[in-house]
Order: C-alpha cells, then structure tokens, then sequence
C-alpha cells in the first residue's frame, strides 16, 4: 500500500493561482450541490475510476490530480482507489471541504442537504430503535437487527468503511 499524498487546502488555493489544477471532489452529488470549492468537479467516490482522471489531466499525464470530500476520508481512498488503478499522481485534501471553507477559500453554495454521515446516523439510529421496541413488544428475536446493526458500526469503524453510506449514496435524494 501506497503512502497517500496529502495538501493543505490554502497550499493547493497558492498553486492554483500559478496554474490549471486539477480538483475532483468524491463527494455525492448532493452533498456537492451543497457546497464545494469553486474550482472542483464532482465525480462520487462509487463512480471513480483511474480512466476518467488520466482523460481528465494533459497528455503527458504528468499534472496532479487533487481529490476532496467532506473531511478527508473519502478523498483518502479515492486516491488509493485510483493508485490501485495504475494512475499513481494523485494527492488528498487535508480536512476536505470543511478545512477548505475554514480558510475562508471560495465555494459555490446551492441546496441545503443532509450530509451522507447524518443520513447514517439516523438510518442506523432508526433501526436500532426498531428492533428494540420490536424485540421488547412482538418477538424477541427482532433484537437480532440491532445486534446486526451494532456488529455493522463496529465493522465500519475497524475497517473505515461504511456498507450502509455506500448503501444511502446510492438513494435518488443524494443524486442530482
């Protein structure tokens, strides 16, 4: 495994003033149209592939490919996505899109959306909550879905993955 590269976001702002930058943001469309850098293009983190950066960036295949999310974590694996898929020059934004609107840089803002993490918490909150009061009132093996909802949080942060995001990505509200 790759060290992933990584910039601070007021760092990559200097660079673009001298030249073309290549920005992706990983983000869903959604979370996109809620705010995102002036200068970033959306392309979700699910939809990535090395093909698409290496068409995006000059010939010689030599320019920087900055990629931004959130707060990092996506970005992070972006690049290591795309390092799997032979396009090695790729660099993550420290902090994502918060760090980057903290420094006070330039962001388009648009719709107001719940973030992909909050939809998380609520649909892992909600179901939760189901199979307790469900376990409690009808059956007690209803209690099994919490179990396996509990077992799930506890896999996505041991691996830092999140099946039920990669789940709620998908859903039409959090495309465009």
């Amino acid at each position: 495994m790759v060290e992933i590269k990584t910039i601070q976001p007021g760092v990559l702002a200097k660079n673009q003033q001298n030249k073309d930058v290549h920005l992706i943001d990983v983000r869903t469309p959604a979370e996109f149209r809620e705010v995102h850098a002036t200068t970033a293009v959306n392309i979700p983190l699910d939809q990535l592939t090395a093909e698409q950066i290496q068409s995006l960036v000059k010939e010689n295949g030599t320019d920087p490919v900055y990629l931004i999310c959130q707060s990092g974590n996506r970005s992070s694996r972006a690049c290591q996505k795309l390092i799997d898929g032979g396009f090695a020059n790729v660099v993550s934004i420290e902090g994502g899109t918060k760090a980057w609107e903290a420094e006070g840089l330039p962001v388009i803002r648009g719709k107001k959306t719940i973030s992909l993490e909050r939809q998380v918490r609520i649909a892992a909150g909600f179901l939760v909550l189901t199979g307790a009061l469900l376990g409690m009132f009808v059956n007690s093996w209803f209690s099994g879905l919490s179990a396996f909802v509990g077992a799930g949080l506890m896999f996505a942060g041991i691996t830092d993955t999140c099946g039920m995001a990669m789940i709620l990505a998908k859903m039409p509200w959090n495309r465009r």
